[in-house]
């Protein structure tokens, strides 16, 4: 049998089912976490987040827009994310106290390496944020959206609500910018490899 549309789901959660919700949350909750991961630099401020983004979903449930390419949900989750990454200091500073404790606990203890992969994923990804963020928020946001989470131009304007001609400006800047200050700050090989994309 077919699966439902996000469209179909969303119009049962509407009704109140708990199920079709579910559903959406199966669907999508990994393209938001690693979106605020990648907002974040933290992975449980990503968790934390991920969260919020599905408890704020299902309160505003009646306010939901559609991609109108493909029908799907992940656009405006992922303007949600991005809204709520943006204003959240107190996911900012767990995220910096969680990189504190696990830089004083990696000395102490003997950890899986799955653990001190993610350890060194959040210290790259807090390297490649220190670059980002001397763009301008508007440019970092619609190089988030178009390059990490695989946005196209009218999902992007979805998720920020603007017009599609002013994501594309932003775009073009955007990577402008990224690659002289790719360029200024010279080459560090795990860094160079998560902006590659961004600046192309």
């Amino acid at each position: 049998m077919k699966p439902l549309t996000d469209e179909a789901l969303w119009r049962q959660a509407l009704s109140g089912s708990v199920e079709a919700f579910g559903e959406l949350f199966d669907r999508h909750a990994r393209a938001v976490y690693n979106f605020c991961f990648r907002r974040t630099a933290s992975w449980s401020a990503a968790e934390d987040l991920t969260s919020e983004v599905f408890l704020v979903a299902w309160r505003r449930r009646s306010k939901v827009v559609f991609s109108s390419d493909s029908g799907s949900v992940l656009p405006w989750l992922l303007g949600v994310a991005l809204n709520l990454a943006r204003n959240s200091w107190r996911a900012e500073r767990r995220a910096r106290a969680a990189l504190t404790q696990l830089d004083a606990a990696a000395h102490e203890a003997d950890f899986s390496d799955e653990l001190l992969d993610r350890i060194a994923d959040q210290r790259q990804m807090a390297e490649v944020l220190e670059v980002v963020a001397r763009l301008p928020v508007r440019e970092q946001e619609v190089l988030a959206l178009c390059v990490w989470a695989d946005l196209s131009y009218e999902d992007c304007a979805l998720a920020l609500r603007v017009p599609v001609g002013t994501v594309r400006s932003r775009l073009s800047r955007g990577r402008d910018r990224l690659r002289t200050l790719l360029a200024e700050s010279g080459p560090e090989p795990g860094r160079e490899q998560l902006l590659g994309r961004w600046a192309s």
